[in-house]
């Protein structure tokens, strides 16, 4: 069964509407499938039914963002309890945080002679299906700025301008990294560490991260994202095993036009690997979820 656990809609940096995702990823030969917008569980709903009238599996999923020793890092979460107050809190806090960021990027870029940022930002997060209370992520800034004609494409938005070290990269709106596996835990869900190869990490410092999370109550790591190259697969997946880690995999599929992020089709998980989707706990919410 063709697996994808990590994916992201108009709910928040999305270009898809949250049916419209479900329907891509089916018929990319999906089967077990989760929606994990960044700090949002708005379009769950609507993809839970999508995803059961086409057949597939479904998992309750979120992506929450989180502080780690002075760096942005992001916690996949699954399986939880939708209406758990306790997460519901801290979605409402983050949400009100990526809304402060999203003002200091707008300064930012104003002071860099690009006035109007933010309003640009929301027209665009609105043009894609977003909600209008939602606040826009950092690919909204970037369609802003390449339609404003500051930058050629979302490259090189991000290179210059908006990505990790750069003037939009603001982290101190988001929780502690214990806090926000804790709050995943206390809704009932499994966490899990996304990407972990992404955060530009030493190999020393990495491990640090995997102890930490490990201590905190993380799962799992993502062991494959998108189409990554096998040998950082294979370094994520001996650590999975030196940690007691489960592996995941997903796309983190935002946009049609990025083929390294296509639906389903991620580098293959080691057959040393034991997958999240094996665990009690998931297969659990799994079957709870088709009922």
């Amino acid at each position: 069964m063709l697996v994808d656990l990590h994916m992201h809609s108009t709910a928040s940096d999305g270009v898809l509407a949250p049916a419209d995702l479900m329907a891509r990823a089916a018929a990319s030969g999906v089967g077990l499938v989760s929606l994990t917008d960044h700090d949002c569980v708005d379009g769950l709903a609507e993809a839970q039914v999508a995803a059961g009238q086409l057949g597939m599996d479904w998992v309750s999923g979120v992506e929450l963002s989180a502080q780690w020793q002075g760096h942005t890092v992001h916690v996949l979460g699954y399986g939880f309890d939708q209406q758990a107050p306790v997460l519901l809190d801290a979605l409402a806090a983050m949400r009100d945080g990526r809304w402060q960021r999203a003002e200091q990027i707008a300064a930012r870029l104003a002071v860099k002679r690009m006035p109007g940022a933010l309003e640009g930002a929301v027209a665009m997060q609105q043009a894609s299906g977003g909600d209008a209370d939602s606040p826009p992520g950092r690919p909204h800034f970037a369609d802003w700025m390449v339609q404003a004609g500051y930058v050629r494409d979302r490259t090189e938005a991000f290179r210059k301008w908006l990505g990790a070290g750069k003037l939009g990269d603001i982290k101190q709106h988001w929780p502690e990294l214990p806090a926000a596996v804790q709050q995943l835990r206390d809704a009932e869900g499994v966490a899990v560490l996304a990407h972990p190869w992404h955060y530009g990490l030493t190999r020393s410092k990495l491990r640090r991260l995997l102890r930490d999370f490990a201590e905190a109550g993380g799962r799992a790591i993502e062991v494959s994202n998108g189409k990554q190259a096998p040998e950082h697969v294979a370094v994520l997946a001996r650590l999975s095993l030196e940690f007691g880690f489960l592996a995941s995999c997903g796309s983190d599929f935002h946009h049609p036009d990025a083929p390294w992020m296509a639906l389903g089709a991620m580098t293959p998980l080691p057959d040393s690997c034991a997958p999240l989707w094996a665990d009690e706990r998931f297969a659990r919410a799994v079957v709870m979820h088709r009922q």
